[in-house]
């Protein structure tokens, strides 16, 4: 199946999507245990403080599967977020994905 990503920015102070930030650990959680092959991380600068927004790696069967599955996102139902989704193919190197 294909590997999707979704880049995010926050658009609302780190007080105001805190709440939602706990939530969406809580979903992505959630989809795991259903077996859902997806992993979401914070990005930080060269001297490793966060603000920077985040990154979302999913499995899905094609781009609408994959959209329907983070719109669902309470980041993005929040509104807290700006966010891109494209799909990635590897070209060249394995994480051990496949």
């Amino acid at each position: 199946m294909p590997w999707f990503i979704k880049t995010e920015t926050i658009r609302v102070p780190h007080a105001a999507v805190a709440p939602h930030l706990k939530a969406h650990r809580a979903w992505v959680e959630q989809l795991r245990q259903q077996g859902v092959r997806i992993s979401s991380g914070y990005l930080v600068d060269g001297d490793g403080r966060p603000g920077g927004g985040g990154l979302l790696l999913l499995e899905a069967s094609d781009h609408a599967a994959a959209e329907a599955l983070i719109r669902q996102d309470p980041m993005l139902i929040s509104g807290s977020v700006d966010w891109r989704l494209q799909q990635w193919i590897a070209a060249v190197g394995d994480l051990g994905l496949g």
